[in-house]
């Protein structure tokens, strides 16, 4: 498999507040990523240099052999790059078709292809029976599929999932996990942030972990899980990162 994403000495200062420093990694076609670390530790910042709500101080974002660094938000969108965040963004006085044929319209002149499309990503992400609600009256699970189906309507090539799991139950974790598995077998590749580190080892073929801004390791799930610095950095051991 070929490299679709390359991240390369990012950094990203916010003032004199270092979000990211020097944070290198890669994901292939087709794979799942997880992106894991404390609180503060940099990964929406990341997400948000990848996607162009913010270019990066220094360092190269590359996609498909292509320099992104600077693009803007709807163009990173229009060359395949789809995005979830964290509080999901619903168009809440819109309804829930409504919301991802915004998304579909990304790449779609065509009303009626565009529909058809919306049609086809709903049943996939489980909520056509909801199509006619009004988004602003889901609760937090159904948003959190909401703003799945609306990323997936712009046929993306790399997925960005920022704490999909949140705030969800375990059945709504699994239900979460099967659909996840279920785009990547469409030939998605997916960089997803999680703290739930079964759901992790459940989805992801390897894991990058970030601690205070830095990368600290990558590896597969095995390895990051019992690796003592991801242990130490979890419990608060003050572990140190790669090339410290």
């Amino acid at each position: 498999m070929g490299k679709i994403l390359e991240i390369k000495n990012a950094t990203k200062r916010f003032g004199g507040l270092v979000a990211n420093e020097n944070v290198t990694f890669d994901v292939e076609e087709g794979e799942i990523v997880g992106v894991v670390g404390p609180n503060g530790a940099g990964k929406t910042t990341m997400f948000n240099s990848i996607s162009g709500a913010h270019a990066l101080t220094e360092g190269n974002v590359i996609f498909k052999g292509r320099d992104i660094t600077s693009m803007k938000p709807y163009d990173i969108c229009r060359l395949g790059i789809g995005r979830t965040f964290q509080i999901p963004q619903s168009l809440n006085e819109l309804k829930v078709y409504e919301n991802v044929l915004v998304g579909a319209l990304c790449k779609r002149n065509d009303m009626e292809a565009a529909m058809a499309h919306v049609d086809d990503i709903l049943q996939l992400c489980g909520i056509s029976d909801m199509k006619h609600e009004m988004a602003g009256k889901l609760n937090v699970p159904q948003k959190k599929r909401l703003e799945i189906a609306r990323a997936m309507a712009t046929d993306p090539e790399l997925l960005l999932l920022d704490e999909t799991m949140a705030g969800l139950t375990a059945t709504e974790r699994k239900d979460a996990v099967d659909l996840i598995q279920k785009i990547n077998s469409k030939g998605v590749a997916i960089l997803t942030i999680e703290h739930n580190m079964d759901v992790v080892m459940a989805v992801s073929r390897r894991v990058v972990v970030l601690v205070s801004g830095k990368l600290l390791t990558i590896g597969t799930p095995d390895e990051v899980t019992s690796n003592p610095k991801v242990i130490s950095a979890y419990l608060g051991g003050g572990a140190k990162t790669d090339g410290e």
